[in-house]
């Protein structure tokens, strides 16, 4: 999309207030139209980002800098005009949303229950929504493998209902995933799918887990457990677990979390083994499934795995 066609106007009409609280952000005091809010931009104890929800314009006093949700856009999620409006249709299509057409009634700042502050599961069901179709087609997920695993998830938030794919633990809860949204509902755990190996496969998130599928669908793999941490921390939880295997193989994020606890786990004992290197430069195993060519890296891969895994 060319930057002139970009529809600036029609941007600039969605409620900055109701777009921030999508991000989990929530006044903390309002002063007539002034809404006041922590940064988004840095840690801060005292509120001095301002939105004025009659203009629809904010203002960063801490960084000097101000604007529509246009330039706000920008420099929260560090991308193009273009890519901004990308994300606010996104947003359009996976959030009730208030779009300024007159000057919204003015109020107290909203005084959310402690349940109210929760992720609440609401509805759970097969996925149906084009929207989430779509990132799910954007992410090279393919559905049928996404519904062996995988649900739409209906779930309220600062009274407010929203959407995801949401992912199973073995405590119950879900982690959620859209395009605007990255969280869990309660209780917190990983997923540990028990296929009777003797070797278990350590992916972070549920998207490397899929993605490792649908990389390695149809190859003549050794079979092994899969364990799904759903967060780092849970990694020390989980030692007993994975050292009940003969072998575990390590498909953490290339970020520095992850790789420093890659190299923890290998001074620890024989039976971890690094298989980050098959996705090479790219953070993880989604990442490298989005930008790479399928047919190309699945063959480069294979070769790649077997030289990690016993035939």
């Amino acid at each position: 999309m060319a930057t002139n066609d970009f529809p600036i106007a029609e941007a600039k009409r969605i409620d900055m207030v109701d777009y921030l609280a999508s991000l989990g952000y929530q006044p903390r005091k309002i002063r007539g139209q002034d809404y006041w809010y922590l940064s988004p931009f840095r840690e801060e104890h005292t509120a001095s980002f301002k939105v004025n929800r009659k203009l629809n314009l904010f203002y960063d006093f801490g960084i000097g800098q101000g604007g529509s949700i246009v330039d706000f856009g920008m420099l929260f999620h560090h991308c193009t005009i273009p890519q901004i409006w990308e994300k606010l249709q996104s947003f359009l299509s996976f959030h009730r949303h208030q779009v300024i057409s007159q000057p919204p009634p003015v109020g107290p700042a909203p005084d959310f229950s402690s349940e109210e502050k929760k992720i609440r599961v609401i509805g759970d069901a097969p996925i149906t929504s084009p929207a989430l179709l779509h990132y799910l087609e954007v992410r090279r997920i393919p559905l049928q493998l996404s519904q062996q695993f995988c649900r739409e998830i209906s779930y309220s938030l600062y009274g407010k209902d929203y959407y995801a794919i949401g992912f199973k633990n073995d405590a119950g809860g879900y982690e959620l995933r859209n395009p605007y949204f990255k969280g869990s509902s309660s209780p917190k755990a990983t997923t540990f799918i028990d296929n009777g190996a003797s070797e278990v496969s350590v992916y972070e998130g549920f998207f490397s887990f899929l993605s490792f599928l649908m990389i390695y669908q149809e190859k003549n793999l050794p079979v092994t457990n899969y364990l799904v941490l759903n967060s780092l921390s849970f990694f020390k939880k989980s030692r007993g677990l994975m050292e009940r295997h003969q072998a575990i193989h390590l498909y953490l994020d290339r970020d520095k979390a992850g790789i420093d606890q890659t190299h923890q786990a290998l001074a620890l004992d024989r039976k971890y083994q690094d298989c980050s290197h098959i996705y090479g430069s790219y953070k993880d195993l989604n990442q490298f499934l989005v930008h790479s060519n399928l047919v190309q890296t699945t063959k480069h891969s294979q070769n790649n795995l077997k030289k990690l895994r016993p035939g």
